[in-house]
């Protein structure tokens, strides 16, 4: 729990400043947490023997986070060939006598939607007026969700959430998750409106929380889906305490597209 903490604030440390300076500075540091969280994966699904193309992975899951902040229309097209790049050389692999070529293209293809297109909401998001804020809004509704889930569950957890996915989260932990999360986007939501930029409600903060609470644990299962189908316990080992980058961003992804679509189509 010590490098849990620590790494936690490290990052924080790291990211505050990058996220108040936006720009070109908080587009290279979920630029780099993309390309890393991209490259586990892709050696994720090489240790049950599997080959997804790098090349169309981390190359796609670059242009398209760089498309996305500073050319968004041509953001859809960069995902578009890069998909088609993918088949192509899945086509050689197969040539060449590779005979799971088509999984290996599901796998490309799924890592680079995953990963790089709705991993760049975290950059639509703070792309937006006063991004800065929505990002410190969602975000935290997400860590408030961990560390409520983790530390009652730890503590009170009996009935067992995912069982083959998960085996240490809990129901327990789960509704306690979802409560701190709600609290936290009535918090936030009260405390920018009345000394930020901000104009939200308590009530949608709180609806934000609500369903960030709900279903931002399913990046977290998604993420130990992969892990359990080849068999191994963490994505990398790059953060002490948290295991590798697509570990500490699996919530993220949920939470960045959710607070993105909530801030937009009801804020």
């Amino acid at each position: 729990m010590l490098k849990r903490t620590l790494s936690s604030l490290a990052i924080l440390a790291i990211g505050m400043p990058a996220l108040m300076m936006g720009g070109i500075i908080y587009y290279g540091l979920i630029s780099l947490l993309l390309l890393v969280a991209a490259w586990e994966y892709s050696i994720m699904f090489q240790a049950a023997h599997h080959k997804p193309s790098r090349l169309a992975l981390l190359g796609g899951t670059f242009f398209v986070s760089a498309t996305r902040t500073f050319f968004p229309d041509y953001s859809l097209p960069a995902l578009e060939i890069f998909v088609l790049l993918a088949l192509a050389i899945h086509l050689v692999q197969y040539e060449r006598g590779k005979d799971s070529a088509v999984i290996d293209f599901g796998i490309t293809v799924a890592g680079l939607v995953y990963i790089g297109w709705i991993g760049s909401y975290l950059l639509d998001l703070r792309n937006l007026p006063n991004g800065a804020w929505w990002v410190f809004l969602a975000l935290p509704c997400v860590w408030m969700a961990d560390v409520g889930a983790y530390s009652i569950g730890a503590a009170y957890g009996k009935h067992k959430l995912a069982p083959r996915l998960s085996p240490k989260k809990s129901w327990e932990g789960y509704w306690a998750g979802v409560f701190t999360a709600v609290l936290a986007g009535m918090f936030f939501s009260y405390a920018y409106s009345t000394w930020g930029p901000l104009n939200v409600p308590i009530w949608q903060g709180g609806l934000l929380g609500l369903l960030i609470g709900l279903l931002t644990p399913l990046g977290d299962l998604g993420e130990s889906m992969f892990k359990r189908q080849v068999g191994m316990k963490d994505s990398g080992n790059i953060i002490p305490g948290h295991g590798g980058a697509f570990d500490r961003i699996d919530s993220w992804l949920w939470g960045a597209v959710i607070g993105y679509y909530f801030i937009v189509w009801f804020l």
